[in-house]
């Protein structure tokens, strides 16, 4: 649905609804009547009509549509007096999206009224008939228990969806916790290497001993910027990761995924601008997964198409963006839309934590972009921890 389409007062999915209500019930009372030996006539016809033609509204105003057509549903009741009890399709909608769309008190109401107003007419006489009531009765019923049990349906798929992303969310947090508490052990691991330099080179060679404790300070500087971001992300109930910590990536490993996209099938180009200078462990590690992952969404959903990665140092920021032109997607395929993937998610919560903003949508021209900014201040480079070719 496009958003032309949002605005309006129906959708084109309201429409189809409308007319196939409007079909329907012209043709079942058409037959209906035929059998009886009694012609369908035009006031009938055109109530028929008109009452499936107020069900482009019934979305913003149910109630107002509902009581129109139980009006209009009068004129054929009276003009074909037909003693067989009869619910048209057009009422079963409205009803239904009373139910479905309108408050409980609306709802209720609307369906204790509906059983009298729909046999109104019907046989020929204003006052309903016992029979036609029943029916009427057991139509309303199937046709409100419908609505309800859609309901709750919708409601506990939105509830699973809710706390899918929630777990997603949580999931990432761990995730990067864990990282970021690698990359803090090694420095601090550092630290207390160039201490113990610093202390046995202090009596002989004060030169060196310097030298360690300038870098120790630079050290503990990064070790205190990504501990606060490691206290940022934790949450109770983190449950230990027994895994070996490893080396994390950073922005010097971003051509081995650019090469593995390659041999994937996904022709890769990857471009640097700028002045190459060091970044802290926690960016180098956030572009590294920004790239991974809309890499690997590429593959999943535009197939072989061929993708860009830009990787751009400015004075107070690094960018990257990520884009594939979606050659190799088939036309029904949608790409998921931005914010919704829990790949998306997880980008999200990295730039949030670097203090960055994040642009994931489709491009115009076809594919899927994904951009992210990262502050990253003159003098806030890394402590060995990145290596760039």
């Amino acid at each position: 649905m496009d958003k032309g389409a949002d605005r309006l007062a129906w959708t084109r999915n309201d429409a189809l609804v409308a007319i196939g209500a409007a079909a329907v019930d012209l043709l079942g009372f058409s037959l209906g009547t035929r059998s009886e030996g009694m012609p369908l006539t035009l006031p009938a016809a055109g109530a028929l009509v008109a009452a499936a033609m107020c069900l482009l509204a019934r979305r913003r105003h149910p109630a107002a549509v509902l009581a129109v057509v139980l009006l209009l549903g009068v004129v054929p009741n009276l003009a074909i007096p037909d003693p067989s009890p009869r619910f048209p399709l057009g009422l079963a909608v409205a009803l239904y999206s009373v139910v479905r769309f309108g408050r409980p008190a609306v709802a209720a109401a609307a369906v204790v009224l509906t059983v009298p107003l729909a046999s109104a007419g019907q046989g020929g006489t204003p006052v309903p008939s016992g029979w036609s009531l029943v029916a009427n009765a057991a139509a309303t019923a199937l046709v409100a228990g419908a609505a309800l049990v859609i309901n709750r349906w919708q409601r506990e798929v939105a509830a699973n969806q809710a706390l899918q992303a929630e777990r997603a969310v949580a999931e990432e947090r761990r995730r990067i916790a864990r990282e970021l508490h690698d990359i803090v052990a090694h420095h601090i691991t550092a630290m207390q290497l160039m201490a113990g330099g610093a202390r046995a080179n202090l009596a002989h060679d004060t030169g060196a001993a310097r030298e360690a404790l300038v870098t120790l300070e630079d050290s503990g500087r990064i070790a205190l910027r990504e501990m606060r971001q490691l206290l940022d992300v934790l949450r109770a109930g983190d449950e230990p990761d027994d895994t070996p910590p490893a080396p994390q990536p950073g922005v010097a490993d971003l051509e081995r995924i650019v090469t593995e996209s390659r041999l994937a099938g996904t022709e890769t180009e990857f471009t640097v601008d700028g002045a190459v200078r060091p970044l802290p462990p926690s960016v180098g590690l956030t572009l590294f997964r920004i790239v991974q992952e809309a890499l690997t969404n590429t593959r999943k959903h535009a197939g072989r198409a061929r993708a860009e990665v830009r990787l751009t140092y400015r004075p107070d920021e690094v960018c990257v963006e990520v884009c594939d032109d979606g050659a190799g997607a088939p036309p029904p395929l949608a790409r998921p839309a931005a914010g919704t993937g829990y790949g998306l998610i997880g980008m999200h919560e990295r730039v949030a934590l670097q203090g960055g903003s994040l642009e994931a949508a489709a491009r115009d021209g076809g594919g899927f972009r994904v951009a992210a900014r990262l502050p990253v201040p003159a003098g806030r480079g890394g402590e060995g921890g990145e290596r760039h070719r």
